[in-house]
């Protein structure tokens, strides 16, 4: 193996590939063979390396350089300067905003320096397509100690003794969950993965898919080994490309290098993992709802018991732990229960990984240890509020978490404490607010969402939500009344207490917490008939009729109703070519004509979704 002087990390992350990262590490491959370094300096993809605000980022190894915001063109003069000449790009630094100075590596960003990184250990480190990299950071040895010094009960009790929760947002007892699967007699067992990620503005999991996948394939094996399982899949949603593509590698390696299939380790142990994919329903991340998807029924939840541990995938027992659960597992097993249970709170131990997302100037992925304070991540990691604006909220667990305000910021984040204040830990989604954003606006789009994903087979949910939903829009469009804001409190509290699942329980968190933190803004909107961060910010704003589109976005999110809809679309005879495609595009229908013929739009049937606008390739379609 050739022994390289240098490393040149680049992101491979999707955000950073996104921004072209893979043409920047074309182009360093490339620079680097035209200076004739090929020999010694390495170029490398890894996952993610957190700082997605600051992407494309490349990062020098071994003096650690950190060089941010990376263009295609910056290539030849990262190995020109930095490897040939030996001085740092300065203008690729990243500079301190509170100091105007330059940070010449990673260990002196105050991103970093309040992070401990346990499960994202690898991302940012490591080619996630070599399985020797991994192995390197000593991979795989947790289940080679497992299999061949441990038993499945031993592993267990370590579990079960470092405190480790369900990271996925229920917080159960990992290895209580492991040990009930354990106790259960079958013939056949299986062993999940949840890597259905969800929330909107969350890719925890999909980042340590992306970035580490070994670690996964890792830890499902040595749950396989405690539960006696011999299956595992993997639920993951197709719409997640780079985490499948990575997955399906580290698979394939570990199975070539023996430590899936049969007799792994020399032992009579033998496991092998499959993937399943997901459609997007934010409903599938339950864990009986996404049993049902992998069956190939609808993604519906249903009642506990019997629990999955007990009757699960095909009626069989099965344990489902969520991405970055399993990424624990395997740093327990080497370094043990008592060095993992010493980090974060008496009940909450270890770390929380979080997307930190929103009006906040450092967004990207973090990990901090269980206890940290709102402040501390969102101020210390986060680096305050973008544009120097106030701070107003923070909506933690994703749509089905609670609005936190400035009286909560020195709250140590835990699932107790979030539970307490009226919101709670869930996957990981963290959205920062400002003084700008209107928080009955804020809960409505939330409600947006879970109104959609709603699978609809409860009552209370389907029903339900959609009533809150409406009495949001009566309100939000300044036709509400104090009597709405009474039921609008009670519905959501009968909702909580009668639906099925999760999704249904925690949907109405978001009114509900505004309406405890922010009821003076609920009152404006149904008093005053207005909203005081809406209106007052600009007297009079105007939509350009030759840009707009009509796509009706802008009407549909306006909090106070203050747009209306355009009244009909209509198809310019001289522009239109009779393509088709609008007409094969429009979900009712609307649109007919001949081919070569210039195409009608039936206004009784028109639903102003804007499709037929968007695809036009000849700008005939125009709304008056």
């Amino acid at each position: 193996m050739a022994q390289y002087n240098s490393n040149i990390l680049v992101c491979g992350g999707t955000g950073c590939r996104a921004s072209q990262s893979e043409l920047i590490l074309q182009n360093l491959k490339e620079a680097v063979e035209r200076h004739k370094l090929q020999d010694i300096v390495q170029v490398i993809r890894t996952g993610c390396f957190g700082f997605c605000e600051k992407g494309p980022i490349v990062k020098m190894v071994p003096d650690n350089t950190f060089y941010v915001q990376v263009k295609p063109t910056d290539a030849e003069d990262i190995v020109r300067e930095h490897l040939v000449k030996g001085r740092k790009v300065e203008r690729l630094l990243y500079v301190n905003p509170e100091t105007n100075e330059q940070v010449p590596d990673s260990k002196h960003l105050n991103f970093y320096k309040k992070q401990l990184r346990i499960a994202l250990r690898n991302c940012g480190f490591i080619n996630p397509e070599n399985i020797d990299e991994y192995i390197a950071r000593d991979g795989y040895v947790a289940l080679g100690k497992a299999l061949t010094e441990m038993t499945p009960e031993s592993v267990i009790k370590e579990i079960m003794d470092s405190g480790l929760r369900g990271r996925g947002g229920g917080g159960f007892p990992t290895g209580l969950k492991w040990q009930i699967t354990r106790k259960v007699k079958a013939l056949q067992k299986y062993v999940v993965c949840n890597a259905d990620e969800g929330d909107p503005g969350a890719f925890m999991d999909r980042s340590i898919l992306e970035g580490d996948p070994h670690s996964i394939v890792e830890a499902m094996a040595i749950n396989g080994y405690c539960t006696g399982a011999t299956k595992g899949l993997v639920y993951i949603r197709a719409e997640y490309p780079l985490a499948v593509e990575r997955l399906k590698i580290a698979i394939r390696q570990a199975k070539e290098y023996g430590l899936l299939g049969e007799n792994i380790f020399g032992t009579d142990f033998s496991f092998d993992i499959e993937i399943r994919y997901g459609a997007g329903a934010f409903v599938c991340g339950e864990e009986t709802a996404l049993i049902h998807s992998m069956e190939g029924l609808r993604g519906e939840a249903t009642v506990k018991p019997p629990f999955p541990s007990e009757q699960g995938y095909k009626g069989c027992p099965t344990n489902v732990n969520n991405v970055e659960t399993y990424a624990n597992v395997p740093v327990i097993l080497l370094k043990g229960a008592e060095w993992f249970s010493s980090i974060g709170t008496e009940k909450s131990k270890g770390t929380k990984v979080f997307a930190l997302a929103g009006k906040v100037n450092n967004v990207g992925l973090i990990e901090v240890p269980m206890g940290t304070t709102l402040r501390e991540v969102i101020f210390g990691i986060g680096g305050g509020i973008k544009d120097g604006k106030k701070f107003k909220a923070v909506q933690t667990g994703g749509p089905s978490g609670g609005c936190l305000t400035e009286k909560h910021l020195d709250l140590p984040i835990d699932y107790d404490n979030l539970l307490a204040a009226g919101s709670m830990m869930g996957s990981g989604g963290m959205i920062v607010m400002d003084e700008d954003d209107c928080m009955v606006a804020m809960a409505k789009f939330y409600l947006d969402f879970t109104v959609e994903e709603s699978c609809g087979k409860c009552a209370p949910c389907r029903i339900g939500n959609k009533r809150l939903h409406e009495m949001l829009q009566k309100i939000t469009s300044g036709n509400g009344t104090i009597e709405d804001l009474e039921r609008l409190r009670n519905l959501a509290g009968v909702i909580k207490d009668t639906a099925l699942c999760g999704l249904g329980q925690t949907s109405p968190n978001p009114v509900l917490s505004t309406m405890d933190n922010f009821y003076d803004e609920y009152l404006a909107h149904v008093v005053d008939k207005h909203c005081p961060h809406c209106n007052g910010r600009k007297k009079e704003l105007q939509i350009d009729p030759e840009l707009c589109k009509g796509c009706t976005k802008c009407a549909r999110m306006c909090p106070v109703g203050a747009i209306s809809e355009l009244t009909q679309y209509f198809i310019n005879p001289e522009k239109c070519k009779g393509c088709t495609l609008c007409a094969r595009m429009c979900p009712v229908n609307a649109i007919t004509g001949d081919k070569k013929v210039p195409h009608v739009i039936d206004p009784q049937t028109c639903i102003r979704c804007g499709s037929c606008i968007e695809r036009c390739k000849f700008g005939a379609i125009y709304v008056h």
